[in-house]
């Protein structure tokens, strides 16, 4: 007679290839989730070279030490593209030369975007110090905001989007939302200069286009209007266009793929934008009518206590 224990395994067991959707047993070509995120920190050593290593970084050894880095990313970066690529949902048949022999070739190019990526993680953290009187310093930012951890996550995951690497980007884009709160998706566009303020509940959408400075702050959504129709809008405009030097402030929402914030454009809290904004315009919210009460007392004006 079967023990309790023995049903449930037994049970559990045949739910395996009841729904095959969920399982993926015997599979050698599967990411692995813990080995995308150490190649995130490792690139996060590269890209920030002195803030993040265990001893102190020195310059008459960084060449040796980058090059150790960048050895460890690219071995473990090709595999994982490998193993990605060759997912059954992807290209379960591919032979593992051919995969091996692609993979090299993605991760070589990405690791060639590394200088690009600096470039423009110098202008974000400029744009953070700038635009945070909070801010004591560069090193602070860098140190501790969770909006440029974001968008620095954001900026690695893009390049490997570009390179039509599949899952891993998504992958590094929501370990960067699990630790800070803000989803921004690998495919949207964001040019220099990009400063998210606090950050927490902030989503930016797949086929969102942000321009240069601009600044958004906590609890903002560069959305889509509908995803009823699921996979059959793959590919097509879902979300908002940015102009340059745009300001959105907190609780705003920005939905649909033909919404155009232009340039220099304000977006006052708690905004609900479905058409296009011009150039030069501040949106604002009328503030709704508040009641103060005061226990048994009468009905107060506001401000009268």
């Amino acid at each position: 007679m079967e023990s309790k224990t023995e049903k449930t395994v037994n049970a559990i067991l045949e739910s395996y290839g009841k729904y095959e959707l969920t399982s993926r047993l015997d599979e050698e070509n599967i990411p692995n989730k813990n080995t995308i995120i150490e190649i995130v920190e490792k690139l996060r050593r590269v890209l920030f070279p002195g803030f993040f290593d265990s001893s102190k970084a020195r310059s008459e050894y960084i060449k040796y030490l980058l090059g150790e880095q960048l050895e460890f990313i690219q071995y473990n970066l090709k595999k994982q593209i490998a193993n990605a690529m060759g997912s059954k949902e992807i290209c379960g048949e591919c032979p593992k030369s051919t995969l091996a022999e692609k993979a090299q070739v993605l991760s070589q190019q990405f690791m060639e975007k590394i200088p690009k990526i600096r470039e423009y993680l110098n202008t974000d953290v400029q744009a953070a110090y700038d635009g945070d009187p909070a801010a004591y310093s560069t090193d602070e930012i860098i140190f501790s905001y969770p909006g440029l951890f974001a968008i620095t996550v954001y900026r690695i995951a893009h390049e490997l989007y570009l390179l039509k690497v599949p899952m891993i980007p998504r992958i590094m884009t929501e370990y960067a939302h699990s630790v800070t709160g803000i989803d921004i998706n690998p495919g949207a566009e964001i040019g220099k200069y990009f400063f998210i303020d606090h950050g927490t509940g902030i989503v930016i959408g797949e086929t969102t286009k942000i321009g240069d400075y601009v600044k958004i702050y906590q609890g903002v959504t560069l959305g889509a209007l509908s995803t009823r129709k699921g996979q059959q809008l793959k590919g097509v405009k879902r979300h908002p266009t940015i102009g340059d030097n745009v300001t959105i402030y907190s609780g705003t929402s920005i939905l649909g793929g033909e919404t155009v914030i232009g340039d220099g454009a304000t977006i006052g809290g708690n905004a609900f934008i479905v058409s296009s904004v011009a150039a030069g315009t501040k949106v604002s919210v009328k503030n709704p009518e508040l009641q103060f009460t005061g226990g048994d007392s009468d009905e107060l004006k506001q401000g009268e206590f």
